[in-house]
């Protein structure tokens, strides 16, 4: 199969042959023609697999063919993204395949000043990549219009329930026009995820290219057990035994990255970090020094790390658990992309243990646990298996207690056995609300 027996027009082939793109993977294969053919779509796949084209390239041809010019301050065509990073990342994608095609695409999102974006959106765009927060923002100041849209694109909607934009999606939804085409796609789908697209699809065709929330095979993972106020020196001896070059850490928190930037550049190790506190200039001059390896270690939270595209990236490390189980896949997916091969060590201390289960039990599969000498935890972490199951080390029988002379008893306190350590609290996933519509009757296309 090729991309020109999937039907699409001749600048984009031409596009797509600069690019070196010679084979449609299996999504963009099944995606193409059911946007084509105007069908509201629901697909699945894992990231790094082409999603972006697969949604992109149908769009492009579609707004090439039909539709009249675009009208000032409006938008044909309405791709939604989580992150800014994402969002320029699509952008990017989207302006390389439509290269020879005379479509304006532009992308907006918050963290930078409104002004030039309320001044690009006045002659209006064919393609607009936004975030939900940015987009509202434009909206609400008169600055975007949408009631020309033909197309709405969803792009890693279970990644804005996470970050808690189900309120902005409401909102969106009710500022849209009824009859359109609404597209979603995901590398996951969570129940919340298929509830929201029950409310705002209108009988889509589903794809799903790989079982359900199972990492990619071209991975190789394991877990290394540690007490958690050694994570850092174990990271630090890890890094040097491996002569690591370029790895992307994933931290839970903004101060997490702080902390461990700081802990490495003191050790004289070139490393930087990104997390939602910092400006986009920064975070975008952090992440281009590290795709040209000035940098050697970049530390990034969830929000800053979602949508990282980097070639050939070896290595991810898990300094942190996520929270939410299915940030584990998204993780890991930076690195073994297009057919490449990669590793994820994710560092485990003992109360992190219920998210190694979700985590397990969301990629139906063991860990392999690999002890570091010299760091083998005091306080252990519980076996866990594929089941989402802890198994407690059983704890060894009570000794009796001893009665002393003088008819008194002594109080000799617990016999705890220094292998015994009381299961982690549980980890608390955080509740996804889905938007509730007020659709009413959806008009046939």
């Amino acid at each position: 199969m090729t991309f020109a027996t999937l039907g699409l027009i001749e600048p984009l082939l031409r596009a797509l042959q600069t690019l070196g793109y010679q084979t449609p993977t299996p999504v963009q294969a099944q995606a193409i023609p059911a946007v084509l053919a105007g069908r509201d779509l629901m697909a699945a796949a894992q990231t790094g697999t082409g999603k972006t084209a697969g949604f992109a390239l149908p769009l492009l041809q579609l707004l090439t063919m039909e539709g009249p010019k675009v009208a000032a301050n409006s938008a044909r065509a309405l791709i939604l993204c989580p992150t800014r990073e994402l969002a320029e990342q699509v952008h990017a994608s989207v302006a390389e395949y439509a290269q020879h095609l005379p479509l304006t695409t532009y992308a907006v999102y918050g963290g930078v000043s409104i002004n030039p974006q309320m001044m690009k959106l006045r002659k209006g765009v064919d393609i607009l990549v936004a975030t939900p927060g940015r987009l509202i923002d434009l909206f609400r100041q008169n600055a975007l219009k949408l009631n020309q849209l033909q197309t709405l694109v969803l792009d890693e909607a279970d990644r804005m329930l996470d970050l808690g934009f189900s309120e902005e999606l409401a909102n969106i939804y009710r500022m849209l026009p009824k009859k359109r085409q609404t597209l979603l796609f995901s590398a996951t789908f969570s129940d919340e995820i298929r509830q929201l697209a029950g409310q705002m699809l209108n009988d889509p065709l589903s794809i799903e290219v790989s079982p359900r929330n199972v990492a990619a095979s071209t991975v190789k993972q394991w877990v290394v057990p540690v007490d958690k106020k050694r994570k850092p020196e174990l990271f630090v001896h890890l890094m040097r035994k491996g002569r690591w070059k370029q790895v992307l850490v994933f931290a839970k928190t903004r101060n997490g990255v702080d902390a461990l930037v700081d802990k490495l550049q003191g050790l004289g190790i070139n490393a930087d970090g990104i997390h939602g506190d910092k400006p986009q200039a920064t975070r975008q001059r952090a992440l281009d020094r590290f795709k040209s390896s000035d940098v050697q270690i970049l530390v990034a939270t969830d929000v800053a790390a979602r949508g990282l595209d980097i070639e050939d990236l070896p290595l991810v490390v898990n300094f942190d658990l996520p929270i939410v189980a299915e940030d584990y896949i998204h993780r890991i997916g930076r690195t073994g992309r297009a057919g490449n091969t990669g590793e994820a060590i994710s560092l485990v201390c003992a109360d992190e243990v219920n998210m190694l289960s979700a985590i397990e039990m969301l990629t139906r599969q063991t860990l392999t646990r690999q002890m570091e000498p010299d760091f083998e935890p005091e306080h252990r972490v519980p076996d866990t298996d594929a089941s989402g199951q802890v198994v407690k080390k059983p704890k060894k029988p009570k000794k009796p207690k001893a009665s002393g002379g003088g008819g008194g008893k002594r109080n000799l306190g617990k016999w705890v056995d220094s292998g015994d350590v009381a299961p982690a609290e549980p980890s608390i996933k955080p509740v996804r609300k889905v938007p509730v519509f007020n659709t009413g009757p959806r008009k046939k296309k």
